[in-house]
């Protein structure tokens, strides 16, 4: 019989928790459910685990505790909350990988936590490597923890370099599919609402990533995550537009050959592949049909409409903390516009006036990330209009 492999789901109440524990629901026999973390979803979050009967769930949010203890009081599920239980609960002995699906910066701590207790990592959160990647890797590599990509991209290049361990990237090509503005100008940006830009054309995905993929700084964070994940330099990381998002990223080799990897846009396929590597696992989701689609198209994206994706693109060559200090104004700002505190286009405007502002350091300790994260989100906070 094969040993199931026991899953921390940080960030289960998400758009990628969900559709993670549907693929684990569907493989009972290989997968099961140990941890479950939510930020603020208290109600989600009991069902769950009232579902797949973890060893412990976290709840953020500590006003709630009360709430998911009572729920789950004639369960053995053990309950925690607060930020620093996610960091505690890391660190048991309960689990084998950790799917990290929790959005934004808040997801570094518990990841970094799950490394050093020599735990495998599928990474769904972009920003752990945005914010501290050289930290992340040589923690991993000192650590001997495979991390295995879950964004759809990421997971794309990771793909294509299987068997290619001794054949050098000339360069990737990260494919976006433009967003719901592809081919808009400025003129038409300045009226845009929030309904608007979570209309994304062909991925299901939560609020803050829909926003970023609208603004172009979800393909920047990217870039970035990318270089670490695959220890690039910036020169070897492209951006192409691909409207259909059918090729999820491309990897060039030395030779001019390049290698894609395709699909239809589901993210439960990188999902389940993160969670079951090295092992293919067969599935009834729908099949990509070659008759079916005339056409895939490619373009240059528009970097003087879309400004976030040239200052995350300035981030990734500059290095040290300013991927951080952007990072953590983008936070800021996209909350800020998903409440209508701010424009569509006042959320690069934030980013940039934030960068500038931020003390640059070119080898930042843990700390000092810490440091700039929390300085960038109070100057960024500073600029919205009251």
């Amino acid at each position: 019989m094969i040993k199931q492999k026991r899953i921390a789901l940080f960030g289960s109440t998400g758009s990628i928790g969900k559709q993670a524990l549907e693929v684990i629901a569907a493989n009972t026999d290989k997968f099961s459910v140990e941890i479950l973390t939510a930020q603020t979803n208290d109600v989600l979050l009991v069902q769950q685990a009232l579902q797949f009967n973890p060893n412990c769930v976290v709840i953020a949010d500590e006003r709630k505790y009360a709430t998911v203890k009572e729920a789950l009081a004639h369960t053995h599920v053990k309950v925690f909350a607060g930020e620093k239980a996610l960091e505690e609960v890391a660190a048991m002995n309960c689990y084998d990988m950790m799917l990290a699906a929790i959005v934004g910066y808040a997801g570094l701590k518990p990841t970094l936590t799950a490394i050093q207790h020599n735990k495998a990592i599928a990474l769904a959160n972009k920003e752990t490597l945005v914010v501290a990647g050289d930290i992340i890797m040589q923690e991993a590599l000192k650590h001997k923890v495979p991390i295995i990509p879950v964004d759809s991209e990421h997971s794309a290049i990771f793909q294509c370099l299987i068997g290619e361990t001794n054949n050098p990237i000339e360069k990737i090509i990260l494919t976006a599919s433009g967003g719901p503005f592809l081919g808009k100008k400025p003129n038409f940006l300045v009226n845009v609402k929030k309904e608007h830009a979570l209309q994304h054309p062909n991925w299901s995905m939560g609020a803050k990533i829909s926003i970023d993929s609208a603004t172009l700084m979800n393909k920047g964070l990217e870039m970035i995550e990318a270089k670490w994940l695959f220890n690039l330099h910036a020169s070897q990381i492209q951006v192409v537009i691909h409207p259909q998002s059918i090729i999820h990223s491309m990897v060039q080799f030395e030779d001019g050959s390049i290698k894609a990897q395709m699909g239809l846009p589901d993210m439960k396929l990188p999902i389940q592949y993160a969670l079951g590597f090295p092992k293919r696992i067969p599935n009834q989701f729908p099949r990509f049909d070659f008759k079916k689609t005339s056409t895939l198209q490619f373009e240059e994206p528009d970097m003087r409409t879309f400004r976030n994706l040239a200052l995350a693109t300035e981030a990734l060559y500059k290095g040290g903390n300013l991927p951080c200090v952007m990072n953590a104004a983008n936070e800021i700002a996209v909350y800020a516009f998903l409440r209508n505190r701010i424009g569509f286009l006042d959320i690069t405007e934030m980013i940039e006036q934030t960068m500038n502002k931020i003390t640059f350091i070119e080898q930042p300790t843990l700390n000092e990330y810490f440091e700039s994260d929390a300085e960038a989100r109070n100057f960024a906070a500073s600029l919205i209009q009251l």
